[in-house]
């Protein structure tokens, strides 16, 4: 470990931006607040702007770790404490300092912060809470705030930086108590899952002082100014480094919405940075289209009303590869399809590939009105290379259909062929980071 001394701000920022590039957090804030003219900063909840990592990964926010440092030592982890890495730390001035800047710069318009872990989840969340503290209290800071939760931290401080941070969430890091044995042995689900329960669960039980910087919160229920954790919590899953199943995956991955009200499940396809894991082959030809996958196929889990055993099962444990989830649902269920667009309810019209919510909810609406053709479904958002193998309007077809399963499957295959490619070799577009840019902090 090399622990680097008297560093500037933007040598620490450069070690500990790049450090926080496989925590994933591509979400919208899912809060509105407005700072009402006596602080700086708004969180609006689709206002939260987006940046990519120079790996092709969305990130969101002003994204850091507060240190690099760790006490423990996950496999997975290029921060583990027996790797030979630089190491930096922020004090809560300089992430402060930071985030008021780049705010004011335009670069931002929120904070996201993770953390190794400092001598002890306690310790490290205490700094956390300072930091956060001192960012909506002495700078007035508004934005947008999401936080990492330490697994093995109190209740008490917890409860906390709930009332600071608009989001929280704690990483599943594995889907399993076995691979997190393997791999992260400081690790266990009990202390994984003990603050993932008391964010669902929400605030009452503990008495907030007004001098730690918001309102007093009784079990009464009076009211008060600051909402425990409004943005709700999200969780983060590495795929590909230990055997599981997309099917045990997203099994997860239901019982985490379901159970702990999740907004969102991220999935991040491992990268064996320290080249000491011998990992099972990947689903698929490559990591990054099964992880692709398992996004469209959480789409389909919190939008579209499907359930995880409609996608998969025990005999069928991985997704295709070629098709998306939806697409695959579809052909091995053509005895639903066609569907006649003017008759079939709302969520009949969102199982049919090339059909979304916003055009589903469209079509149900103009169709009270109008007789629809296939010229108006496509200007209402429809993709009719995919949805014209399953759909009917007025009755009629778009083109003679032939209802072969080998030979739709072979054509909706063929239309995906474009972005299967860009993921399978890495081409997908990637915008600059702030590092691109060239961003200069004095310090």
């Amino acid at each position: 470990m090399e622990i680097q001394q008297d560093m500037t701000i933007s040598e620490k920022l450069k070690i500990l931006t790049d450090a926080a590039k496989y925590d994933v957090a591509c979400t919208s804030s899912g809060v509105d607040r407005n700072n009402k003219g006596k602080g700086m900063g708004d969180a609006h909840a689709c206002g939260i702007c987006h940046t990519f990592a120079s790996d092709g990964r969305c990130v969101s926010l002003l994204k850091i770790l507060y240190t690099n440092e760790c006490i423990y030592d996950c496999k997975y982890c290029i921060n583990r404490k027996s790797n030979d890495v630089k190491r930096a730390s922020f004090t809560p001035d300089e992430v402060c300092k930071l985030t008021m800047e780049f705010y004011r710069r335009n670069y931002i318009e929120g904070l996201f912060l993770s953390s190794g872990i400092l001598k002890s989840p306690d310790f490290t969340m205490g700094l956390i809470y300072e930091t956060l503290w001192k960012l909506r209290n002495e700078h007035h800071f508004f934005g947008y705030i999401h936080v990492k939760a330490i697994p093995g931290a109190s209740p008490e401080i917890i409860e906390k930086i709930g009332f600071l941070a608009d989001r929280m969430s704690t990483n599943l890091e594995l889907p399993t108590k076995e691979s997190l044995k393997a791999l992260a042995p400081n690790k266990n689900q009990k202390n994984i899952l003990a603050p993932m329960r008391q964010i669902q669960a929400g605030s009452g039980n503990l008495i907030a002082p007004v001098n730690d910087g918001y309102s007093l919160i009784t079990r009464r229920g009076n009211k008060m100014k600051s909402k425990f954790v409004p943005a709700g919590q999200s969780t983060q899953m590495i795929i590909g480094a230990t055997p599981e199943t997309d099917y045990q995956l997203m099994s997860v991955t239901e019982y985490m919405y379901k159970e702990y009200k999740m907004k969102r499940v991220f999935y991040s396809a491992f990268v064996n940075v320290n080249h000491n894991i011998d990992a099972p082959a990947p689903v698929g030809p490559n990591p990054l289209l099964r992880e692709h996958r398992l996004y469209q196929a959480d789409w389909l889990l919190r939008y579209y009303g499907f359930m995880v055993n409609e996608l998969l099962n025990e005999k069928r444990p991985n997704f295709n590869v070629v098709l998306d989830p939806k697409c695959d649902w579809a052909v091995n269920h053509l005895e639903r399809f066609p569907v006649e667009i003017m008759r079939a309810d709302y969520y009949t019209l969102l199982r049919v590939p090339g059909i979304g919510v916003k055009s589903a909810k469209r079509i149900t609406s103009a169709r009270r009105y109008n007789n629809l053709n296939f010229e108006s479904l496509k200007k209402m958002g429809v993709v009719l290379k995919r949805a014209a193998y399953f759909i009917t309007c007025n009755g009629k077809t778009m083109f003679p259909l032939n209802m072969n399963q080998d030979f739709i499957a072979r054509s909706l295959a063929d239309t995906d062929k474009r972005q299967t490619y860009a993921i399978e070799q890495d081409t997908t577009y990637k915008q600059m980071t702030l590092m691109d840019m060239g961003v200069r902090v004095n310090g």
